[in-house]
């Protein structure tokens, strides 16, 4: 088979660029030390069953926690379709820096707030981190981002920063 000497310079040209793409991002994984999400930091706490996790600490107690000067733990678990606390009435104060903490007890959800950067998955089994403080006051939607079912359009709740 005879090659025409530019599709020789093109094919030797993309494989060298891909060669050199995988060998910056394995680079990239091993000096910031990804790891699967199976060996991610529980934050201390054991990890959840996912059948288990409502009956496990700190997903035994959803809701909000405050554990400083104006500084909250908000847990919440994700079920089909909704988070629990299943109320309406999360309310913290502008300024106040939350953590989150979130699994899921059936399938995958997501927990996006849009207008900030919480964005995070809620995983059977795993616990999910974190942390945004609260500057401007408002109504702050909590969408599911991630299609958990037929039910997904109604997986939704709101936060109230006074």
């Amino acid at each position: 088979m005879h090659m025409h000497r530019l599709e020789k310079m093109w094919l030797t040209f993309g494989v060298a660029m891909l060669a050199v793409f995988l060998i910056v991002l394995g680079i990239g994984v091993f000096a910031n030390g990804a790891q699967p999400p199976t060996t991610h930091a529980h934050g201390g706490h054991e990890k959840p069953a996912p059948e288990l996790a409502e009956e496990t600490a700190p997903f035994d107690k959803p809701g909000l926690h405050k554990i400083g000067d104006n500084e909250y733990k908000l847990v919440m678990v994700a079920i089909a379709f909704a988070y629990k606390p299943l109320e309406d009435k999360i309310v913290i104060p502008a300024g106040a820096t939350v953590h989150f903490e979130v699994t899921s007890t059936d399938v995958v959800h997501g927990l996006q707030i849009p207008g900030t950067n919480v964005n995070m998955m809620a995983v059977p089994g795993e616990t999910t981190n974190f942390t945004f403080t609260f500057k401007k006051p408002g109504e702050y939607l909590v969408l599911c981002n991630e299609y958990c079912g037929n039910g997904h359009e109604m997986m939704w709740t709101t936060i109230t920063v006074a």
